[in-house]
C-alpha cells in the first residue's frame, strides 16, 4: 500500500483560507470532493442541475436561503440540498463550513459565467 494516508485539521486548513466563496479541496473520495470555504455575506442565487449538496457548519453559523424559507445552521449542523433546488447561503459574520458534493460540482451551479464561479480549485 502506497497511499499516504493523513488525518486532517479542519482548524488548520480553514487559517489557510484568507477569502470568502472560494472552495478548497480538503480531501476526495468515490467520486466526491470535501472542500471548505468561508462564507460572509449573501452568495448568488442558483441551482445545481445534476448534484446534491452537503453543508455541513464547523464555526460560525449562516442562513440557507430557499424561495420558501430560510433554514438557520449551526455549528456542527448540516443540510443537504438535493439537486434542482434554488438556494443562496447568507451569513452576517464569518462562517467555516465544509462542503461535499460530487467532483462535477461547480459552486455557482447554473450560473457558469458568475464572477464568483471558481472551477480550478486550490487542494490544502
Amino acid at each position: 500500500m502506497n497511499q499516504k494516508i493523513e488525518k486532517v485539521n479542519l482548524a488548520e486548513k480553514f487559517a489557510h483560507i484568507p477569502d470568502f466563496w472560494n472552495p478548497r479541496i480538503a480531501g476526495e473520495l468515490n467520486g466526491q470532493q470535501v472542500k471548505l470555504a468561508k462564507f460572509k455575506g449573501a452568495f448568488d442565487w442558483h441551482h445545481h442541475e445534476q448534484e446534491d449538496e452537503l453543508f455541513l457548519v464547523v464555526k460560525g453559523s449562516f442562513d440557507m436561503e430557499f424561495r420558501d424559507k430560510t433554514i438557520t445552521l449551526h455549528p456542527g449542523e448540516f443540510l443537504i440540498v438535493p439537486r434542482g433546488v434554488e438556494h443562496r447561503p447568507v451569513t452576517q459574520e464569518e462562517a467555516e463550513v465544509l462542503l461535499f458534493e460530487p467532483v462535477s460540482t461547480v459552486n455557482t451551479g447554473n450560473l457558469p459565467d458568475s464572477e464568483r464561479t471558481r472551477t480550478n480549485l486550490e487542494r490544502l
